[in-house]
């Protein structure tokens, strides 16, 4: 792969990857030894594989959409990154995410149904930022629903399993999908085969130029 970051964002990026959420540096310091200083944080953040924001004197880090897609392709690398030789524990790490790529390949998974965000944070100094922060706006609640719907980038997902996990008034989630879709940054289509839509279906369906519309795609953060 032509791709490939250093040994400390890739461990960075596989850190994320299994904790599934936003990850202060401080926390990052804890679990690997390190923090994503400002050179390799912002390098990631150019590429797209992440997102940073402060709060209070850290950083918090959080994998984005392109970043969980990266995470795809290196873990199918078999190899861990030059400069070389590295240590025996960094050989052996990936000859293991080898056999976890060639699983989730044989059952046609990804890898946010091996490491899916938490459904409840526990009660750590994380998790106390988080919950002093407002709830997350919609367009970030359906960005993260579909994330965990999609099975490839850029994929399709049924509104009729995207609006469950949102929580939001129907009209008021049709409205902002209307908006994103006007803007370029989501794909709204019809299905194809009409035969295989339910009730459910069509309930869930947003109606655009007069045609419903069942299935979303949303472009990479």
């Amino acid at each position: 792969m032509t791709d490939r970051l250093g040994h400390t964002q890739t461990a960075a990026m596989f850190t994320l990857m299994v904790l599934g959420r936003e990850v202060p540096n401080s926390e990052l310091k804890k679990l690997v030894g390190f923090t994503l200083i400002k050179p390799e944080r912002n390098e990631l953040e150019a590429m797209g594989y992440i997102s940073s924001k402060k709060v209070g004197s850290s950083y918090v880090n959080e994998l984005t959409d392109a970043g969980w897609a990266w995470c795809e392709k290196e873990i199918a690398a078999k190899t861990p990154p030059p400069p070389r030789p590295q240590s025996r524990v960094c050989s052996a790490l990936y000859v293991v995410l080898g056999v976890l790529d060639e699983f989730l390949h044989r059952r046609n998974l990804r890898l946010a149904d091996v490491f899916p965000l938490p459904e409840e944070s526990q009660a750590d100094p994380v998790t106390s930022v988080a919950e002093e922060e407002p709830e997350a706006d919609l367009e970030t609640r359906i960005r993260v629903a579909y994330r965990e719907l999609v099975r490839e980038p850029r994929g399709w997902v049924g509104l009729v399993d995207l609006r469950p996990k949102l929580s939001a008034p129907a009209a008021e989630v049709d409205a902002l999908l209307k908006e994103l879709s006007r803007a370029g940054k989501v794909h709204l289509v019809p299905e194809d085969n009409r035969k295989a839509l339910t009730a459910a279906d069509h309930e869930a369906a947003i109606r655009i130029g007069g045609e419903d519309n069942h299935l979303l795609s949303i472009e990479a953060l």
